[in-house]
């Protein structure tokens, strides 16, 4: 679109200087456009032949093509842009119209390659969740053993010091079921797997580092495949009592709700900071609005939720993951329920949460994301 400008601003200068669009020659820029659009018109013929078809990238293309030639060709046929714009006849407002047009298409386009974008890297993660899970799952007599009714998954990074204090906090037991724990190491430097192997607990590792929701995505594609009734989201920083993981399950259990979230704003947390209550706040009110449920705490990582209802969820975040289980799961109907928890401060490690103003930024931005689509 650039160079349409450009074939606009020398068609003005001819017409200053009497040999411009009612000259007998072409100028040669706009020969030269001539010939561009040409070739983008025939080329893109040959390359969509095939398997390499595709329709919207072809029309994009065949439309840019058709415009460059028919600029070149007749540059007074883009004059009614600026009779429409109100920008004037010719030579300036001409080129003002044909700038607005292109920052029109230039963001049509961004739009187009993001989707695009996030099309391969839905499609990435779907691979890499498979693959995992079933290397995870070709152990099947040490998937018997350790898969449970209950399953606890845990997300974490180099959270090998923390998850030696966790996993043998955690019941083995809820009432009359037996829970069971499988942690999901998101590209750990420390020995974050072989921490939970040691305990006894059941392990997948990701290559690198993909973020919590993309972690927890391997986790709820494992407990689908192999059965599991109820699942437990919580953090490995040791922030979540273990002795609340039966307060989260009841009202799954009884048949009460299909996604509890554990609340400290019903419940209680260590001194944090006014900054981040406040943003906790704000959030959750937002969240509410959006959501059609009343939501106290929308960023509590500290979830239960029945397998067969969270595996109708679209999720495709790989951070920030909270707010998109929230309005999925309202979006496909689930009975949403908060019970009060605990929050303690975090004694090992540090958080890599970011600081609370652009925690608060992107949390935003993934709520009001899955809320759109």
């Amino acid at each position: 679109m650039d160079f349409v400008m450009a074939v606009c601003l020398e068609c003005v200068l001819n017409r200053k200087h009497g040999s411009g669009d009612r000259g007998d020659s072409m100028s040669v820029i706009r020969f030269f456009g001539l010939v561009l659009g040409t070739v983008l018109i025939v080329a893109n013929f040959y390359y969509h032949r095939g398997s390499r078809w595709s329709r919207s990238v072809f029309t994009l293309v065949f439309f840019v093509g058709l415009a460059l030639v028919i600029v070149s060709v007749m540059p007074d046929s883009v004059n009614w842009l600026p009779n429409l714009l109100n920008l004037g006849e010719y030579g300036v407002g001409r080129i003002l119209a044909l700038s607005i047009c292109a920052s029109i298409l230039a963001t049509l386009l961004a739009l187009y390659s993001k989707s695009r974008t996030d099309s391969l890297r839905y499609l990435l993660d779907r691979i890499i969740c498979s693959g995992l899970t079933d290397r995870l799952l070709g152990d099947g007599d040490m998937i018997q053993q350790r898969i449970k009714p209950i399953m606890v998954i845990i997300p974490a990074l180099n959270e090998a010091s923390n998850l030696e204090i966790l996993l043998p906090n955690i019941p083995p037991r809820i009432g009359d079921h037996d829970l069971g724990v499988l942690v999901i190491d998101d590209g750990s430097t420390d020995d974050t797997s072989e921490m939970a192997t040691k305990l006894g607990v059941l392990a997948a590792r990701n290559p690198v580092p993909r973020g919590q929701g993309a972690a927890l995505r391997v986790g709820y594609q494992v407990l689908a495949r192999c059965g599991v009734e109820v699942g437990v989201t919580m953090d490995a920083d040791n922030q979540h009592r273990p002795s609340d993981i039966a307060r989260l399950v009841e009202p799954i259990l009884t048949g009460q709700a299909d996604l509890v979230i554990g609340s400290r704003v019903k419940g209680s947390a260590d001194a944090v900071s006014w900054t981040r209550s406040m943003g906790v706040f704000s959030l959750s009110h937002l969240i509410s609005v959006l959501s059609g449920h009343y939501i106290t705490d929308c960023s509590s990582g500290f979830k239960a939720f029945r397998m067969n209802s969270i595996s109708k969820l679209n999720l495709r975040e790989d951070q920030f993951q909270a707010s998109e289980v929230i309005i999925e799961a309202a979006k496909k109907g689930l009975r949403i329920q908060e019970v009060p928890i605990h929050i303690a401060r975090r004694e090992h490690g540090t958080s890599r949460k970011g600081g609370n103003f652009l925690y608060g930024l992107f949390f935003f931005k993934t709520m009001l994301k899955t809320w759109w689509r």
